[in-house]
């Protein structure tokens, strides 16, 4: 195969060897310390996408993606109002709740929380909280029952468990006594604890819709339904379109109003800490300079009969960005190597020094997840690869430039 000339010179400068030795080892140096911070970044960035995709799951897993309710009151006919927004190919799930702040009561221990009365069959669709139940089951949650299904944070600061009977004073329903107006007061019984290590597991609780609504006399409807969407991140679109269809007597709001700056606040730090990261390619990328200047003094004899024998100055150029594009290629294809398996296999390694050095990384008590999560993802993987690669081609510009401008008789008075 007939290479062009400037690719033949530059690859045979790149494979030759050097009378300096200490150029090859800069030419080294400078693969290594590409390959390296493109690993890291790799593996950087699949870890915050990890922790980002945890927290995705696990605190919009139990907010509701829409809300909807009534600014005059509770939504009488939830049934209609179901069929109506699901109409939207972009809703997959509906269910009607009724909530109220309370005070929990157990042996002495009080807890201020919330509590939610739902409908077993239908808060599947829109929460993750019956796929994490810890212990129980929410088919215990039947109209008269008087069942409660507690937080496992909440269970724990009341020293409740399952078969235990949990007093629940609601702050705003008030009766009359001989002791004067009190709150008013129900006993449920313990039948289940969920744990979906959220922010929910400390004060949110729930009964039978009918349950609450029969304590709280809110028998003319439900107090909001609660939507999950098929795509989390456009909601804004699904709640203009919802909020168009009912009209002004409804107010419709989405997870944003509560979460939106958490997740912000996530996505600045990933794009932080690609800037930051991308140094270390940019340092790395130091010593390709280094190793081209120092080869293009090496060469300059060469450059001069080069230039003798009818060579330009843009021939000159482009046999030295060969050979510094191809260091900054080998750094870059072994670091995407090296980090992709990094990053696919890190939970596994971090698992293994825990197990060998009887060691606990991500202590359940401190962290909400109890392993290191990993999500790759190959838009990231190809940003960061172009990133390097674009940084190895800059870094050749100068020390080819200068190997260009080399004058024949210059280079030669002292040979």
């Amino acid at each position: 195969m007939k290479l062009p000339f400037s690719l033949f010179v530059g690859l045979r400068y790149t494979r030759a060897k050097r009378r300096d030795h200490f150029i090859s080892f800069i030419s080294l140096i400078s693969m290594i310390g590409i390959a390296l911070g493109v690993m890291v970044l790799i593996t950087v960035m699949s870890v915050m996408n990890g922790f980002e995709r945890e927290l995705r799951d696990r605190i919009l897993g139990m907010a509701p993606h829409v809300l909807i309710s009534k600014y005059d009151g509770n939504i009488e006919n939830w049934q209609e109002l179901e069929k109506t927004v699901k109409q939207n190919p972009s809703i997959i799930g509906a269910s009607p709740y009724i909530s109220s702040e309370t005070m929990f009561k157990h042996l002495g221990s009080d807890q201020f929380g919330m509590i939610q009365g739902v409908l077993p069959e239908k808060i599947g669709e829109v929460t993750i909280v019956k796929d994490n139940m810890r212990n129980g089951s929410f088919d215990t949650l039947t109209d008269g029952s008087y069942n409660i299904i507690l937080g496992s944070s909440l269970a724990r600061s009341l020293g409740a468990n399952v078969g235990d009977k949990v007093t629940s004073l609601f702050l705003k329903q008030t009766r009359m006594s001989i002791a004067g107006i009190q709150p008013r007061a129900k006993r449920f019984t313990v039948t289940g604890i969920f744990e979906t290590r959220s922010e929910a597991d400390k004060s949110l609780a729930f009964v039978h819709l009918d349950d609450l609504a029969a304590v709280t006399h809110q028998r003319d409807g439900v107090s909001a339904l609660q939507l999950k969407t098929v795509d989390v991140m456009k909601v804004h679109n699904v709640t203009t379109d919802i909020s168009q269809n009912l009209g002004y007597e409804y107010y419709v709001t989405n997870w944003t109003r509560q979460h939106q700056t958490l997740f912000n606040a996530i996505d600045m730090e990933k794009k932080i800490m690609f800037i930051l990261l991308t140094f270390i390619i940019a340092v790395a990328a130091f010593n390709i300079v280094t190793s081209l200047v120092m080869l293009v003094n090496e060469k300059q004899a060469d450059i001069a009969i080069l230039r003798t024998l009818g060579a330009s100055p843009g021939s000159i150029l482009r046999i030295f960005m060969t050979s510094g594009i191809i260091n900054g290629l080998i750094g870059t294809g072994a670091g995407v190597i090296l980090g992709v398996l990094l990053a696919l296999n890190l939970p596994d390694i971090v698992s293994w020094i825990e197990v060998t050095f009887e060691t606990n990384v991500f202590p359940k008590n401190v962290y909400f997840v109890n392993f290191l999560p990993t999500e790759l993802i190959w838009d990231d993987v190809y940003k960061i690869a172009l990133s390097a690669f674009g940084i190895s081609v800059l870094a050749t510009l100068y020390p080819s430039w200068k190997a260009s401008r080399t004058q024949p008789a210059e280079a030669l008075r002292y040979e």
